[in-house]
């Protein structure tokens, strides 16, 4: 939706991707076929450095006012013993954010949109984002979202976006039920890579008075950017990044702008995170695409009138290795009918993932005030 790898594609090859037979599942709509992608089925559980020592109670190293519900609580070394179990716990010890980081690294692709998420956040955090756990250190859901200070337009969907991931759907569905957790009186997105991920939305949101719709899109993900092609550059053209002066251009032409939010929506991103483009001789930019705050490589798009030069290539390229030097995995979303852009990623290198990636839309209805 939002960050599709194109709305455009260079010339590609003429190859169709091939997909094996995938098994039917319920939910929202079947899993179109797709060709597998191993990845670890179980992350590791986090270890603090005292988890072989005797498991004896420790003061909770967060804040009181960081749990979801007031009290206090206690947490045992290493998870072995039955804490006090609350709704939810903002992750804000720098510590434990780095800790989080590596055990979703290790559960790569799975957990794309949050892993980025939580590298952003341990790396300045430049869109203020914050990380919640149903639990620590045994975690089983975790739902990052924009800090409330940042969202002060309560329809704005381009500020208001979370993304989520669990190892367990009911410790998920508690998540998300938290008070606090969600405001249900704002219009909000939740991405994330899992089938359940809708399921619980729609459950929660009914008992809320909040509507629900989604939208899906095939997840591209690129195992090893350090051996894609080397580029071959126009000698008219200047590879450089997107600036403030840029933002109306993008806004103009990208599927879901032409409005304040959205130009606001970009500047941001131009401002914070990386981007690629090339200029023509006039200082234009002619194709550009631009990462986000889960790290997802989206707003690809070339002028119509150099389109079928190979310039989207390049740009994908130069982006999907400068963020694998910066120790950030490649990858982003393709419509499901963009055929040609699918068929461009794969010859990048690039793998369609065997899961949907799921934007999911929750919206109040008229005159409902959820809590």
């Amino acid at each position: 939706m939002f960050h599709s790898l194109g709305s455009e594609a260079a010339a590609a090859p003429e190859a169709e991707i091939q997909r094996a037979p995938a098994a039917a599942r319920p939910g929202p709509p079947c899993l179109p076929d797709t060709p597998s992608l191993l990845c670890s089925p179980e992350l590791p559980q986090p270890q603090d450095r005292d988890s072989a020592a005797e498991r004896s109670p420790v003061p909770c190293p967060e804040q009181p006012e960081h749990w979801g519900q007031a009290g206090a609580c206690t947490l045992f070394a290493g998870g072995h013993k039955d804490p006090v179990q609350l709704a939810m716990l903002i992750l804000s010890c720098s510590s434990k954010l780095q800790l989080l980081e590596g055990v979703l690294q290790q559960g790569l692709p799975k957990t794309l949109p949050v892993h980025g998420s939580v590298m952003n956040i341990n790396r300045g955090n430049p869109s203020s984002y914050e990380v919640l756990v149903d639990s620590w250190p045994d975690f089983k859901a975790v739902l990052v979202r924009p800090r409330k200070e940042v969202v002060t337009d309560k329809s704005d969907v381009f500020t208001n976006m979370h993304a989520a991931f669990y190892r367990d759907l009911g410790a998920y569905r508690a998540l998300l039920d938290s008070p606090g957790a969600i405001n249900w009186g704002h219009t909000i997105y939740i991405i994330g890579l899992q089938d359940g991920l809708y399921e619980a939305s729609r459950d929660v949101a009914k008992a809320k008075g909040v509507q629900v719709n989604w939208q899906c899109y095939f997840t591209f993900f690129h195992p090893d950017p350090s051996t894609m092609p080397d580029i071959w550059l126009d000698p008219t053209m200047k590879l450089s990044s997107l600036n403030a002066s840029h933002v109306d251009l993008l806004n103009a032409t990208w599927a879901y702008g032409g409005n304040e939010r959205s130009r606001r929506y970009l500047a941001r991103l131009i401002r914070s995170f990386p981007s690629t483009c090339l200029l023509d001789a006039t200082g234009c930019p002619i194709s550009w695409n631009i990462t986000d705050q889960f790290g997802t490589t989206g707003h690809g798009y070339t002028l119509p009138e150099y389109r079928s030069h190979g310039y989207n290539s390049i740009v994908a390229i130069v982006t999907s290795k400068r963020l694998h030097a910066q120790g950030y995995p490649s990858f982003g979303y393709t419509s499901l009918d963009n055929y040609p852009m699918q068929r461009l990623q794969v010859s990048h290198g690039f793998r369609l993932l065997p899961s949907l990636s799921y934007f999911i839309n929750h919206h109040p209805t008229p005159r409902t005030v959820p809590s």
